[in-house]
């Protein structure tokens, strides 16, 4: 017997059947036909998608052609009296092959040993050369047998197996074998299963929401579908989703939810396999663009919003997959985990009662007669940490009287009071708003929260969307509270341990980004949605006004942080007036921390934390002043302490004072006392220019590297080259000129792994600068290639020139890439422009970059030269 796939509609124009039939046997000339038969068959199939054909009929249809095309070489180059059997597994087992789809083969052989090896490798050999990717294996019934039993993914492909060529003894045997219930138990199956879900969605954040999702292994693709179909099989019996429906794990809508999920994944992964021409199964960002065009959502060269409302998309499809998804496998879970059934059960309230370990609604009427236990089950869930989750009847009657969260739902008192309680529970919280959220609960109840579920941001700097880094933000605050993670997050612990009401907290990373993607300035619009919302809250009214002044300010720390410089007084007295009070500051560091640390998992570093800590020590400084410090304050407080220590330290006043007489004032404005006294030991240590020196600063995670030589045109040029070389990322950079001609320039890097660097590293930086700067030769670098997960991202620079104290200020924002600080220096050389101050800033994989720059005489550069300096960058910085 043969179990062959039936020709659909699709099929009816892609083989000529009876020119295959006549195809010869040699091996060269076999390939050569089989190969143009596929691509003429892929073109057929590639013009049916884009005419619309059903993804079902697709599917299907490519897996019949590689059926006839492999049954074609099987027939003229099998092995004579081999006795053996030819079968399909994993997809092509299931009859549903993608344009680029591996071809799994099974060949089941007799126990003898007499097989002629050769006569197989040529037929394996021909379906590579006819470019059909088969992945094979030739076991022996036991072997398969010993396999399935050890391994169950081998027991899950042969599960799927179906028979092509061959009499069929063989295939029944193993399939009798594998498919009995002593080798693989459902229980055990389902057990199984569940954990390898577990550990492939750990691989993925255990989110939908990366930015770079993968539509068959990621958390909500197809894999997920598959599970849910492997264990309907292996215990039903049954090889249809709809077996779910007539055993009463689905409703018809649930049914028709998930073939529509499985169909909309499948008709992108067939998009996605040809635009890659490749077995691409990751969303990546050069491919999304052009999806968005291709699936109608606009024009992507202007503006980044079609993409972002293609991937919403996306994630709003496989966000509802997930939650089909989870509460199968709590229904499997409860149906055949017979084992768990001595766990407890009993009565909680009048509503709700234990059920094995689980939350179950007694009365299924219950959300109908009183909407507002739909709410109150996040309250009980938190109450009871001993509840393992919630039982799948109740999941599903969550979901179904959802539209009863309606206006006046969400503005009852009570159900109000509810939600600020979750907030005030000391254990749970970031579990059931994350359930919540899953549920779909929290987006009926907040509607500007529905807005931005699903929402992606098309940048290297947002590595989730915004609902999840919403979320996010809530479990590290969480953490906090716990005091999790204290090497990374020590001084947020310390001061989240001062916070009397961390519902304030909560509320405000709850707004803080929930207007994102309207327009307008998010903070504002977010600040408007948070007061509206609190002003229904039983709260005091000076925490309300806390919740929203948060949401309005949630980037000020930050950016004050990272894009000004804080060692100026005037720039921390700014902030410190702007945040007004202990308190406010106490909070706004915290959720900054989190907000950081929420954005990216790699964004987060002991130098954020250190800058973020220096503003937030000076801000308390300044706010329990009497009166502010003004820059000549602060010099001369900065002068005296490291006067004080160098003294202690065995300098002589005469020598640090010739040295510093040397130095402008803003030197003691821009290094602190610390650095201050490290660099001008070294410059009274030796009189051998030019110097270079490294050290390790552990506690930030960061090196600083001294340059004290004769200045000349391309000196910052040269130390750029060399830090680019050894692929070193700039952080920092203290560029100051002495009075007779000298550089006293500080670099703050990490290596490439985001580390200190070694002392190996450190000591080869060092003797490659000296040497270069001996010499004053500039060596331009030779263009270095844009890594491929920037390249979407590549476009213009943000170039501003202005004059500003007899200066001129050069501003530049752009993707960060290899090569960029040495190609902005190198054109400041080209221009002739000297370089008198920098400042670096860089956002996950944006810089925006600050220079004080002159012409030759020191004075600011005039029209033309910045005309000129202009051309120059762009030359360097645009792509495309």
């Amino acid at each position: 017997m043969t179990e062959r796939l039936s020709a659909v509609p699709a099929t009816r124009d892609c083989l000529d059947m009876a020119a295959l039939a006549e195809l010869a046997a040699d091996p060269s000339v076999l390939a050569g036909a089989l190969g143009a038969m596929r691509r003429d068959a892929d073109r057929e199939l590639e013009r049916a998608f884009a005419a619309e054909t059903d993804i079902r009929e697709l599917v299907h249809a490519r897996a019949w052609v590689m059926e006839q095309l492999i049954l074609a070489a099987w027939e003229r180059l099998a092995p004579v009296n081999g006795d053996l059997e030819l079968c399909a597994v994993g997809g092509f087992g299931r009859g549903e092959l993608h344009p680029h789809s591996d071809v799994d083969l099974l060949i089941l052989r007799p126990d003898s040993n007499d097989l002629d090896e050769s006569a197989l490798e040529r037929f394996i050999q021909v379906l590579w050369d006819a470019g059909l990717h088969p992945g094979q294996s030739v076991r022996t019934v036991p072997e398969c047998v010993a396999e399935a039993a050890g391994d169950v993914g081998v027991a899950t492909n042969l599960m799927e197996s179906r028979l092509l060529a061959g009499n069929g003894v063989l295939f029944e045997a193993m399939r009798k074998a594998t498919d009995a219930p002593a080798l693989w138990p459902a229980a055990e199956f389902f057990s199984a299963k569940s954990q390898e879900q577990e550990e492939r969605h750990a691989q993925f954040e255990d989110t939908i929401y990366n930015l770079e999702p993968n539509l068959k292994e990621g958390p909500g693709g197809l894999r997920d579908m598959q599970m849910i179909a492997w264990v309907t099989r292996r215990h039903f019996g049954t090889s249809t989703l709809h077996g779910l429906v007539e055993h009463e794990f689905l409703s018809e809508r649930e049914h028709e939810d998930l073939v529509a999920g499985r169909d909309y994944l499948w008709r992108l992964r067939w998009a996605l396999h040809e635009q890659a021409g490749r077995a691409e199964e990751r969303l990546l960002f050069e491919h999304q663009r052009r999806l968005a065009e291709r699936f109608g959502y606009g024009d992507c060269t202007e503006s980044n919003q079609p993409v972002e409302q293609f991937m919403q998309g996306y994630y709003r499809h496989v966000m509802q997959l997930a939650r089909l998804n989870e509460r199968l496998l709590q229904a499997f879970e409860e149906e055949l985990l017979v084992g768990r059934r001595h766990l407890p059960s009993a009565d909680i309230d009048e509503h709700f009662r234990l059920q094995h370990g689980y939350l179950e609604l007694k009365d299924p009427h219950a959300f109908v007669l009183e909407p507002r236990l739909i709410m109150r089950m996040f309250l009980v869930l938190s109450d009871h940490p001993e509840l393992r989750g919630v039982r799948a009847n109740t999941i599903r009657l969550v979901r179904d009287h959802l539209y009863l969260i309606d206006e006046n739902y969400r503005n009852d008192p009570e159900v109000l009071d509810m939600f600020l309680t979750l907030l005030r529970k000391p254990r749970k919280v970031y579990s059931q708003l994350a359930r919540m959220n899953r549920y779909g609960v929290l987006a009926a109840l907040l509607p500007e929260y529905a807005q931005i579920t699903g929402r992606m941001q098309f940048d290297l700097f947002h590595v989730y969307t915004v609902d999840q880094h919403t979320l996010f933000v809530i479990r590290n605050l969480r953490r906090f509270a716990y005091a999790k993670h204290p090497d990374r997050f020590a001084h947020a612990i310390e001061i989240f341990q001062r916070i009397e009401w961390p519902e304030v907290l909560y509320l405000a990373a709850l707004f803080h980004d929930i207007a994102k993607g309207r327009g307008g300035d998010h903070s504002e619009l977010g600040a408007e949605d948070a007061s509206r919302f609190v002003a229904r809250l039983d709260m005091p009214d000076e925490d309300r006004e806390l919740v929203v002044w948060l949401v309005r300010e949630h980037l000020l720390m930050s950016r004050t942080s990272q894009r000004e410089d804080i060692s100026d007084p005037e720039v921390v007295n700014r902030f410190a007036d702007t945040v007004a009070s202990r308190r406010r500051l106490d909070h706004l560091f915290v959720l900054t921390v989190a907000d950081i640390a929420a954005t990216s998992p790699k964004l987060w570093n002991s130098w954020k934390d250190s800058l973020l800590w220096e503003l937030y020590v000076g801000a308390v400084e300044a706010l329990e002043r009497d009166q502010p410090v003004d820059r000549q304050t602060s010099l001369d407080e900065t002068r005296a302490e490291a006067e004080s220590m160098l003294l202690e330290r065995g300098a002589a006043r005469p020598g640090i004072d010739d040295c510093w007489k040397q130095l402008p004032d803003r030197a003691f404005l821009r290094l602190d006392p610390e650095q201050l006294v490290w660099t001008t030991e070294r410059v009274l240590a030796t009189t051998a220019l030019p110097q270079v020196a490294c050290r390790r600063h552990q506690d930030k995670g960061i090196s600083e590297v001294f340059v004290h030589a004769e200045d000349f045109p391309g000196l910052f040029a040269v130390v750029a080259r060399e830090l680019d070389r050894m692929q070193l990322n700039v952080l920092a950079a203290r560029v100051i000129t002495t009075r007779d001609g000298k550089s006293w320039d500080l670099f703050q890097v990490m290596d490439a792994n985001g580390q200190p660097l070694n002392d190996s590293d450190a000591g080869r930086l060092e003797h490659s600068l000296i040497e270069q700067l001996a010499a004053k030769r500039v060596r331009p670098l030779p263009p270095r290639p844009v890594p491929r997960r920037l390249q979407p991202f590549m476009g213009k620079a943000e170039i501003d020139l202005r004059k500003s104290d007899g200066m001129t200020e050069l501003e530049i924002a752009a993707t960060d890439r290899p090569g960029l600080l040495s190609a902005i220096a190198e054109a400041l050389v080209a221009c002739g422009a000297r370089l008198h101050d920098a400042r670096i800033a860089t956002f996950g994989q944006r810089v925006e970059d600050m220079f004080t720059i002159s012409d030759a005489d020191g004075a600011a550069l005039n029209n033309e030269a910045c005309q000129t300096l202009e051309k120059e960058l762009r030359q360097r910085l645009d792509v495309g």
